[in-house]
């Protein structure tokens, strides 16, 4: 049944020489149109997306702030200042000041000491435990100092940087002493006021 189409033109030949009607062409676009809409692009929505990036814009800077906004005040906690003062900055250079690395370190160090110091709870019956573990932090501290002031007159070396790092992990684990002894007085007292209520 099958028949080779070049065979039907030949026998055919008014289909081949025959042209399409007058305005079949048009119509056939019109009715296309009609189906197919030419796809328009709207304007109406730009002012919504201009608002969205407004809106996005605005939670992320308010995310921003909220992120770098300084915590709460805790009363009762005294911070100790690490920091290098104004002076001494004019006069030359911190251990931060020598190389990335060191710079990491002397931040990690300063950061995890004033955690614990804003750790620490300070109450009537830790006042003079505390005041002696403070006391002897800010003897470091001044060494500290002394030895910054050390690295800028003699130049950097060795000792001065591994002195420095030494003072950093002393007054670190000076608080960690601190804090374990204060968990101790805690738990001591927690025991004699259940031994004293049995």
């Amino acid at each position: 049944m099958a028949q080779d189409i070049r065979k039907l033109l030949e026998q055919d030949q008014s289909l081949v020489d025959s042209s399409m009607p007058k305005g079949h062409e048009d119509r056939f676009l019109e009715k296309l149109d009609k189906k197919l809409p030419e796809h328009r692009k709207t304007t109406s929505f730009s002012w919504m997306k201009i608002a969205a990036g407004f809106v996005i814009l605005l939670g992320l800077g308010f995310a921003a702030y909220q992120f770098f906004k300084p915590g709460p005040k805790i009363e009762g906690t005294e911070l100790v200042d690490t920091t290098t003062n104004k002076s001494e900055e004019e006069n030359g250079k911190s251990l931060g000041d020598i190389s990335p690395d060191l710079k990491k370190v002397e931040d990690y160090y300063l950061a995890t000491i004033n955690l614990e110091l804003s750790k620490v709870k300070y109450t009537p019956e830790n006042k003079e435990l505390l005041d002696g573990y403070l006391q002897r932090l800010d003897e470091l501290t001044k060494e500290y100092k002394r030895l910054t002031q050390e690295l800028n007159t003699s130049g950097p070396n060795e000792l001065t940087i591994n002195a420095l790092i030494d003072n950093l992990k002393f007054r670190l684990n000076l608080l960690y002493k601190l804090r374990n002894q204060i968990k101790e007085l805690q738990s001591a007292e927690t025991n004699d006021l259940e031994n004293q209520t049995s």
